[in-house]
């Protein structure tokens, strides 16, 4: 949204302080992991910006708590995937022969949005090594969460999203909806239905100090039903969970992740077909 319409929106601005008395009104309290899906947009204009978002989410989880982000570089994949935008097939192994290697200090985030990918250059951020599905955390947490990301099943069982997970960490979706909440792929991982499905990807690797073209498994992930997973979630009895409020003018959910990924495992088993 162009910076003139964010202001024009506003009727009061956001500052370090005020961001920090919404964060805590939402509940994220020091010592939390916290998962971060975040529109800066939607919060009105911001006095400062993604810097300011992210030293007023981190001054609330203070030294002890561990800040976790997406940091998805979608744009490696294989080029015969794209849709948007597509590119003609005589361009594809052109593509896959000399897209550079993924890179967790230099590959940039794709449609992750500005706090995201702010975050993703602050000093002392660990980003794990997936080629696509990457993320970035920050906090005594952090080497748990990011270390041995494996390059197949990338948001499954040895994934960031797992490991927040295990350490009963929780999500803020900040001005975005349950269409952006990448827990979720971790039921999908989780859940039986019977279009589940194994595919094929391909990304620019790094192996053994040379650049390939590496192909892996994966589950053939879909969030179309998300919002719809996350309306009935909230209906639900686990939803009595969610703590909902809003960070300057943006629509935010704060809940524990564990409670969105088992009622999400249900959900699928019993409506995706």
């Amino acid at each position: 949204m162009p910076e003139g319409q964010v202001v024009h929106k506003t009727k009061t601005l956001c500052t370090v302080e005020s961001l920090q008395a919404d964060f805590k009104a939402l509940g994220i309290e020091k010592g939390m992991v916290l998962l971060v899906h975040s529109s800066l947009s939607a919060m009105g204009w911001v006095c400062g910006g993604a810097v300011a978002v992210i030293i007023a989410l981190q001054e609330v989880l203070g030294e002890t708590g561990t800040l976790v982000m997406p940091a998805h570089s979608t744009d490696l994949s294989d080029p015969s995937q794209w849709q948007n935008p597509p590119v003609p097939e005589s361009w594809w192994q052109t593509i896959r022969e000399t897209m550079p290697a993924y890179d967790p200090d230099l590959t940039p985030t794709r449609s992750m949005g500005k706090i995201a990918e702010t975050f993703r250059k602050q000093n002392d951020v660990l980003r794990s090594a997936h080629p696509l599905h990457s993320f970035c955390a920050k906090g005594p947490q952090a080497s748990y969460i990011i270390d041995n990301h494996s390059l197949a099943y990338g948001m499954g069982e040895n994934s960031p999203l797992a490991r927040i997970y295990d350490l009963q960490g929780f999500v803020l979706l900040l001005g975005v909806k349950h269409s952006s909440n990448t827990s979720i792929h971790l039921a999908e991982y989780r859940a039986d239905f019977p279009t589940k499905r194994v595919v094929t990807e391909g990304a620019p690797i790094s192996e053994t100090g040379s650049r390939i073209w590496g192909t892996f498994e994966n589950i053939d992930v879909d969030d179309s039903d998300f919002d719809h997973i996350g309306a009935d979630f909230l209906h639900s009895d686990a939803g009595e969970l969610v703590q909902r409020g809003k960070v300057g003018i943006a629509n935010c959910q704060r809940m524990p992740q564990r409670a969105v990924v088992d009622f999400a495992v249900d959900w699928l088993a019993k409506n995706r077909v």
